[in-house]
């Protein structure tokens, strides 16, 4: 009965039509204690964690670059991760697939209400995000986060956290009423920031470098802009200006190391122009 039972789950490992049971089946064999692979076994939360966040990232630069192809195997990794993390979870007791799967589908109902109860669909796109977030606070009522920034996540990227912690800030009342506020904070903390340069230790440095970089995704908030789109759009559009810059170079049969700071300056604004 053993050999039989083995002999069918070789079959769906090998089934390219197996589906999700298929790769939970996969991840199943990859931990096996016995015969699984020595890396994947070794694994903890903590250190496929880091894998986690870089498969969301290559998701978000796939669909940046419009790469549908790049898209679909990236999406595939992302969800390898979770399938990993539920496994292990499974493992020691805590969840598994399943539960966590009606975790979701669970919590996409609930805060639903117009789309999968009796509540109207008649609201605007403005009333239906203010009754999201009330779903939300009160969910983390119910999980005992009292204050108006609990729950917000320690282990997001800085910017987006910066972003989330003044959200929940704004809803409580706490935030500049304009636009011109959170200019007039910027020049101020910039100001601070050379102050600092000239006069203080290199951490008091940091702090100054940091609360200007905090009002500046707070500027991105209130001009409506996503703070970590705008600067994944800077980085493309350096990375590619520099491209051109070296390309040009090359043309001149040099490379970045044999140009110097002037020379590469004059291409960047030619490069500028060109665009």
């Amino acid at each position: 009965m053993i050999k039989d039972n083995n002999l069918t789950n070789d079959d769906l490992i090998n089934d390219a039509d197996g589906g999700m049971p298929r790769l939970l089946e996969i991840m199943r064999r990859l931990r096996d204690p016995e015969t699984g692979c020595p890396w994947d076994i070794e694994q903890d939360f903590a250190s496929i964690a880091p894998y986690t966040i870089e498969e969301a990232y290559e998701v978000a630069d796939a669909i940046e670059r419009g790469d549908m192809g790049d898209l679909e195997g990236e999406l595939g990794d992302l969800l390898l991760q979770t399938v990993y993390h539920t496994a292990m979870g499974e493992e020691a007791g805590h969840f598994t697939f399943d539960t966590v799967t009606r975790a979701i589908s669970d919590k996409m109902v609930a805060r639903h209400p117009h789309v999968f109860s009796t509540e109207s669909r008649d609201k605007s796109a403005e009333q239906q995000t203010a009754d999201w977030e009330s779903i939300k606070a009160a969910e983390r009522a119910g999980k005992s986060e009292r204050g108006a920034l609990d729950g917000v996540a320690i282990g997001l990227p800085a910017l987006l956290r910066a972003l989330k912690l003044q959200k929940r800030a704004a809803r409580v009342g706490f935030d500049w009423p304009s636009t011109d506020q959170v200019l007039d904070k910027i020049n101020e903390e910039s100001r601070e920031l050379v102050e600092a340069c000239g006069t203080l230790s290199q951490t008091e440095i940091e702090e100054e470098f940091g609360d200007l970089l905090f009002v500046m995704a707070n500027l991105g908030r209130h001009l409506n802009l996503d703070p970590e789109a705008a600067l994944r759009s800077a980085n493309a559009k350096f990375t590619r200006r520099f491209a051109a810059v070296e390309a040009k170079l090359a043309e001149r049969g040099k490379t970045p190391a044999q140009s110097d700071l002037a020379e590469m300056d004059a291409l960047w604004d030619v490069v500028k122009t060109e665009e």
